[in-house]
């Protein structure tokens, strides 16, 4: 079962509306396949990746 993520980014953002937007997200997809959050920031551009699986998630090259 591949990972697969999204990605909630912003400069415009705050940190709360990001991480809420996230925290959104991962509800939706479900505690049971969240593998975690991680969070990053360059010069004011915060980003925020909610990383998951799914077992129906197609693996387009699962040699990379």
């Amino acid at each position: 079962m591949p990972d697969i993520f999204q990605r909630f980014r912003g400069t415009l953002t705050t940190w709360d509306q990001l991480f809420n937007q996230a925290a959104e997200f991962a509800t939706s997809v479900g505690s049971q396949y969240v593998v975690g959050i991680s969070h990053s920031a360059d010069r004011g551009d915060g980003v925020v990746t909610v990383w998951y699986w799914t077992p129906n998630a197609v693996v387009t090259n699962p040699d990379a």
